[in-house]
């Protein structure tokens, strides 16, 4: 493939579409969720991912698997971490069979934040899509996006 490829020019093109999008949800998402609690789209999702935890077999994550989940480094999601418990909305505590590990809990009041927050966080997501959606660039990622569904 050479820089004129057209196939190449339409993967490029899809892949702008596609990071145009997602800045845009993302934009519109944050101001919602600061304006409305004082939270970040980060801080949001660190909140949803560690209160999806459950004490059964595998319910912990390590902090690389909610690093992963929040599409941060891990470096950065300690710091979101750190930031959060200093804010009384997480807690850390070593885990009982292994001293090395540390485990992540939301506290009762992250949880009362994020039920809060999770009204605004559905209602500028959908705000945000139906504004791409009159976008004939954006529509058909749009389109996509409504049609996916969580794996089983």
């Amino acid at each position: 493939m050479t820089a004129t490829d057209p196939a190449l020019t339409a993967l490029a093109q899809g892949w702008c579409a596609l990071s145009l999008l997602h800045g845009r949800i993302e934009t519109h998402i944050e101001r919602a969720l600061q304006a409305g609690h004082d939270l970040s789209v980060r801080e949001y999702s660190l909140l949803d991912v560690l209160s999806r935890q459950h004490n059964g077999e595998g319910g912990h994550l390590q902090m690389k698997q909610v690093a992963d989940a929040v599409v941060l480094s891990q470096s950065a999601t300690t710091r979101l971490v750190t930031r959060l418990e200093d804010r009384g909305l997480l807690s850390r505590y070593l885990c009982p069979t292994d001293r090395r590990g540390i485990y992540t809990d939301v506290t009762q009041a992250g949880l009362k934040l994020l039920r809060e927050a999770r009204p605004t966080n559905e209602s500028a997501l959908r705000e945000a899509l139906d504004a791409a959606a009159e976008d004939p660039e954006l529509a058909p990622l749009v389109q996509a996006v409504e049609t996916l569904r969580a794996p089983v």
